[in-house]
């Protein structure tokens, strides 16, 4: 584990309005809270905060989380020439869109241990492979 937060990836999640989209939130913070990743702000990249822009375009790693095909970070992001090493679509996982309801707890953990589960492959390269951009789109 990296001795500062500096040297984590950076996660960032679409943090909407539907259920989906909560969770989302809800998953960059259990990253950030294990130290896995340091969570920042997508609102603040999308809208060209400067601080918040040049964390985003550092050359850190970016683990972008989206709720729905709509890939809002993943959108926010490529304003700023931002591509994700991990982009993960909870839609993809099966996850349902809703409007005024709250995520499914244990829902959240069973994405959470996959994303976990990835996140070990895609950022902890293989000797062969240092100092090479993995991409884990899926």
């Amino acid at each position: 584990m990296p001795k500062h937060r500096r040297d984590l990836p950076l996660v960032y999640s679409c943090s909407g309005c539907s259920s989906a989209a909560q969770m989302t939130n809800w998953l960059a913070i259990q990253l950030d809270r294990r130290g896995v990743a340091e969570m920042s702000c997508i609102a603040g990249v999308g809208g060209d905060v400067p601080s918040l822009v040049r964390k985003a375009t550092s050359g850190r790693p970016v683990i972008a989380i989206d709720g729905c095909v709509l890939q809002c970070a993943r959108h926010c992001l490529a304003r700023h020439d931002v591509t994700p090493t991990v982009h993960h679509l909870l839609s993809d996982d099966g996850v349902r869109k809703r409007l005024g309801e709250d995520f499914d707890e244990s829902e959240a953990q069973t994405v959470l241990d996959g994303i976990l589960t990835r996140l070990d492959t895609a950022l902890d390269p293989s000797p062969s492979d240092e100092g090479a951009h993995v991409h884990a789109d899926r």
